[in-house]
């Protein structure tokens, strides 16, 4: 139940790209604000928990025991969004691309927050090693999908792969594994861009 309760937290933050999408008063520079203040005060929390041992029930309930010593997830995906609001402003707000660049960054922050939760509920809880092929397919229709309004369809398809991929397979740094809540939007934001680019969309 623990784990079905963080996944639906995981996707309520869906709120955030999307009120940008159907909120018109919500601007883009006013999102990266918001994201630049939440990751700001993420990041005082974070430090005051690993260094302090902060025990608020949110956290008991939260977070994983490998995150106790460790940035918690909620912090790193906080730290994922921030970095494409703030490298990939889009272009325009409907779900139509416009001219010019594609507007990648709301996609990959949806297959942060809906993607990799879908994949977490289909999937194991391995912290390492790579997941199901039907876990990984499941996980690439879903991103691409979300990202089909967005961009155009092969950029959407090269966003699904990068999602997957961060997602799917869980590389192991210096006895540290690398989370997803930060390379899922990293990475298929700037696969989604470099392909856009190359594609000249």
């Amino acid at each position: 139940m623990e784990e079905v309760v963080r996944r639906l937290v995981h996707a309520s933050t869906s709120v955030v790209p999307l009120s940008y999408v159907f909120v018109d008063a919500v601007t883009w520079p006013r999102l990266q604000a918001f994201l630049v203040v939440a990751m700001v005060v993420a990041t005082g929390l974070e430090a005051v928990r690993i260094a302090v041992g902060l025990d608020w029930w949110i956290f008991r309930r939260l977070t994983r025991e490998y995150e106790e010593d460790n940035p918690a997830g909620y912090f790193l995906g906080a730290v994922g969004m921030t970095a494409v609001a703030i490298a990939f402003p889009p272009t325009t707000a409907s779900l139509v691309p416009g001219p010019g660049p594609s507007p990648v960054a709301v996609p990959a922050m949806l297959m942060l927050t809906v993607a990799d939760p879908v994949s977490g509920l289909l999937g194991s809880g391995d912290l390492e090693g790579v997941k199901q092929g039907w876990v990984l397919l499941a996980t690439f229709g879903v991103a691409t999908l979300l990202a089909v309004p967005f961009v155009p369809s092969m950029v959407a398809v090269a966003g699904g792969v990068a999602a997957t991929f961060a997602d799917g397979v869980k590389p192991v740094v210096r006895g540290h594994v690398v989370d997803d809540n930060l390379s899922i939007p990293v990475l298929s934001a700037v696969v989604m861009f470099v392909v856009a680019t190359a594609l000249g969309i």
